[in-house]
Order: structure tokens, then sequence, then C-alpha cells
């Protein structure tokens, strides 16, 4: 039997490496035949004026790297890309990162713009069967340095904003102690930069059909829910409420960092983040009037892939 052609996706974000292999299925539809993270959180210290990599974070990135790269190569894809977004983008020593990258694996890096990662965010989204029916709806993807708003009108992008509201870098701004309870000051220190950005941007949330969330932090919280209802995560609805958000908030903002790790479907790695990123969240739905995010997990791999495979 002839192999399926395969394209291999590396995702270099803030907090997390992601892979995912992907084919196109006899119906033309992309599937997947790998798909796997890595937390390495390589963005410490990206609110700084000049930020850098720290050399843990690197180090980390790169074993990562390497470990996704041995998954894939049984495998045999047709092509491998590692794209990278806003820790490595913004980086002082963004260079040094994907010189020791290529020297340690002959893969070149590829920094994606914040206009360009907006762009394949929204051509993954595409792909997502569940989604095939809507036509206008917006788009909010939640990473470590930055958060990618886009704006769907009849299936095509009418506007994309990509903004510094990632929650590694709101935590590192706006979050005193991430060892302790998470402050309610720092919720509204969040919310206002959220507001602030939008504006800036001139980029309004608003309340269309629908709004669709990527990232981390709604596969996350789903998680957490799950494990507190004693469901498998695959049984938890894909529609998230903004209210249950808001109590994830309340209830796991109210603990100490070290009392966060314990709990059940919650990385510990992500722990002194996502009180941030849930803050995030829950200003962008106040802000925009909204009530509810519709979770999907194709997002920027899988904009990769379709064009890779469409340009095959």
């Amino acid at each position: 039997m002839i192999p399926i052609p395969s394209v291999a996706v590396l995702d270099i974000g803030s907090n997390s490496i992601k892979v995912l292999l992907a084919a196109r299925a006899p119906d033309g539809h992309l599937t997947a035949l790998l798909v796997r993270a890595l937390e390495a959180r390589i963005s410490a210290g990206i609110s700084r004026e000049s930020p850098r990599l720290g050399e843990p974070g690197m180090a980390r990135g790169l074993a990562a790297i390497q470990s996704l790269l041995a998954d894939t190569a049984p495998l045999q894809p047709r092509s491998t890309v590692l794209v990278a977004t806003s820790a490595v983008r913004d980086a002082a020593n963004g260079a040094d990162f994907r010189a020791r990258v290529r020297a340690a694996t002959g893969h070149d890096i590829r920094i994606l713009t914040g206009e360009a990662e907006a762009n394949l965010i929204g051509r993954g989204l595409l792909c997502d069967p569940r989604l095939s029916h809507l036509q206008d709806f917006h788009v909010y993807d939640l990473g470590g340095g930055s958060l990618e708003c886009l704006a769907f009108v009849h299936r095509k992008i009418a506007q994309a904003a990509s903004l510094p509201l990632g929650c590694v870098r709101l935590t590192e701004r706006l979050v005193a102690d991430p060892e302790q309870p998470f402050a309610a000051s720092a919720g509204a220190a969040i919310a206002a930069c959220v507001r602030q950005e939008l504006a800036r941007a001139a980029f309004a949330p608003g309340s269309p059909a629908a709004v669709i969330g990527t990232g981390g932090t709604l596969a996350t919280a789903r998680r957490v829910l799950a494990a507190r209802a004693d469901l498998a995560w695959e049984q938890t609805d894909a529609t998230v409420a903004v209210a249950e958000l808001r109590g994830l908030l309340a209830r796991l903002g109210a603990l100490p960092l070290a009392e966060r790790k314990k709990i059940p479907g919650l990385p510990p790695e992500r722990a002194d983040v996502f009180p941030a990123a849930l803050a995030t969240l829950v200003a962008l739905a106040e802000i925009g009037g909204f009530d509810a995010y519709q979770h999907s997990l194709y997002n920027l791999r899988w904009g990769v892939a379709a064009e890779l495979l469409e340009n095959g």
C-alpha cells in the first residue's frame, strides 16, 4: 500500500510545543495521524522591555522539539515545518535559539508575524467539520505571549489583530505574586488591559452568531471541568459557558499556587498562569457581551498543514 502523503507541523508556542502530523483523507478533509504537546515554557521574561529567552527555557524547548521530531520520524512525513510565534518572535535572542535548533535538528524555524499567525489560525479553523455550518463568527486564540483575534464574515477573514495579551505576559506584568491567591485587583487590571488593547487595535469583540475559542486555556478548562464531573475529556461539551470559566477563576484563583498545582486536570506547569488566562477570556466575553465559547482544536498547526498540503 502506498503511504498517505503527510506533513508534520511543530508549533513552538510560549507555553507548550505541539506537533500535528496530518494528511488529506479521501473526502478531501484534513485528518490527524499524530497529535502531541509538551509543556516547555520557553517564554519566561516575555513581558520585559527587551525580552530574552532564558537558558533553561531554550534547553526545555530544544528537548521538546527533538522529542516531537523523533515521534514523527517513523511515520515519514513528506515535509516537516517548525513555526514559532510570540515568544521567539519578540525575543532579542530569538535568532540564537533558531541557530541552536538548526544545529541540533537540521530544521530551520519559520517565525510567524502576528498577521501571519492570525491568518493561519483562521485557515485552521475552517478545517473543523463541526464549524462548517458557520458563516459569521469571531475567533480568539489565547497563547502565552499573545491573543489572536479574528472576525469572519461569510467564512472569510474580515479583520485580524494580534494583541500582547498572552497569559504568561499578563501574569508577569500584572500579577504581583503568582504563588499567592489571584487577587481581585489583578483581575481588574487584566480586564482594563484587554479593553485598552482591543480599543487600540480597533477590534470590537461584539457577539456574532458564534464565538470560537482555541488554545490551551479552554482545553485545560474542559479537562478541569471533566475531572470535577468524573468524566473523560471527550465527554465534555465543546461549548464552554463563560459562567463556568468565571466559576473556575473564583475557585482556583482563591488557592495559592501550591494548592492549585494539585487540581485534577490542571497541568502543574500551567497553574501559575491559568488564573490570568481565565480572567482574559472572561474579560473578552464581558466586553463583547457573549456568554459562551465554542472550543475548537483546529488552530495554527492545522492552518500550516493545510497550506503545506495545498502547495504540495
